[in-house]
């Protein structure tokens, strides 16, 4: 490699380019100026963000920041654009404010317009728990099989909504199930024994004669109802399908003897409108109806 004197100025004469006087194993090295593109682009970049951090905000100050002159607020926006848009379904949304549930399932047209908006709150809301289709998972019921641990009129639903399962709201529903095992309320035996009788209940195979049976009836038919046909309106489920809450197995069913349960729901008051609560409980009140919660029949 060799290297020309500073006082040579050598042009390139293909290009026209003075050369740096760097030459690369045979190479030569191009001086070659910056690209205007580039230059425009760069200055237009900086006007640009002087003039937004003069019109807009731009700089924090603390817990504060500058707010530039167009004084926009995105916050406030956002919220301006939460009043517009519930202003312009106000006329199908507050009829949900009245809990007369018989009448609004009445009207074909006010549900065909709400339930689609109430599947939206059921995937944004309950999905995360119950599931996308409703059919529940570990320790979170199904809403989908007909099955239902309170009731399933949509008043009772909504009462559900707004205060929650074991929750800590003043309201809320308690439904828990005592451990027989862990209290000592029943001895192993008897707890296996009830966990074989409720595990042939499921199959449509128990002996409503076997020593699991008498036991059932006597420590858990006043929740489960007798034979576990459920429907008693206090959070106990059916015992009797092949439903299952916290798993269906010998062992599941032993630990839920054993230990107990008592599953917590949240309380959707204060977080969701009374007109939401509301069309959000015929919604779900619709979810075995053949799949058309959704649709408005």
């Amino acid at each position: 490699m060799s290297r020309q004197s500073h006082h040579e100025v050598e042009i390139d004469p293909i290009t026209g380019h003075e050369t740096t006087g760097h030459d690369w194993n045979g190479i030569r090295e191009l001086n070659t100026p910056f690209p205007r593109m580039v230059i425009w682009a760069l200055s237009l970049a900086f006007a640009y963000s002087v003039v937004a951090w003069v019109l807009l905000p731009a700089w924090p100050l603390g817990r504060d920041y500058t707010r530039g002159l167009l004084g926009l607020d995105q916050g406030r926006m956002a919220v301006e654009n939460y009043r517009h848009l519930e202003q312009a379904r106000a006329d199908w949304v507050v009829p949900f404010a009245s809990a007369d549930f018989a009448s609004l399932a009445t009207n074909p047209g006010l549900m065909a317009r709400a339930m689609p908006a109430a599947a939206r709150l059921f995937a944004d809301n309950c999905a995360a728990c119950h599931g996308v289709e409703a059919t529940g998972g570990p320790g979170f019921p199904s809403l989908a099989d007909g099955a239902w641990l309170w009731s399933a009129d949509p008043a009772a639903i909504a009462e559900t909504l707004r205060y929650g399962i074991n929750s800590p709201h003043t309201d809320t529903r308690f439904s828990q199930m005592p451990a027989f095992g862990r209290d000592g309320l029943l001895t192993r035996e008897q707890v296996a024994a009830v966990a074989d009788y409720v595990l042939a209940l499921s199959s449509g195979n128990a002996d409503p004669d076997s020593h699991g049976a008498a036991i059932f009836a006597e420590n858990c038919s006043a929740c489960h109802g007798d034979a576990g046909s459920g429907g008693l309106g206090i959070g106990a489920p059916v015992l009797a399908d092949d439903h299952w809450i916290y798993g269906g197995t010998r062992d599941d069913i032993l630990a839920t003897l054993g230990g107990g349960r008592q599953g917590v729901m949240p309380a959707w008051e204060g977080r969701l409108s009374p007109a939401e609560i509301n069309m959000l409980a015929i919604y779900v009140s619709r979810l075995n109806d053949g799949g058309n919660a959704g649709d408005g029949r």
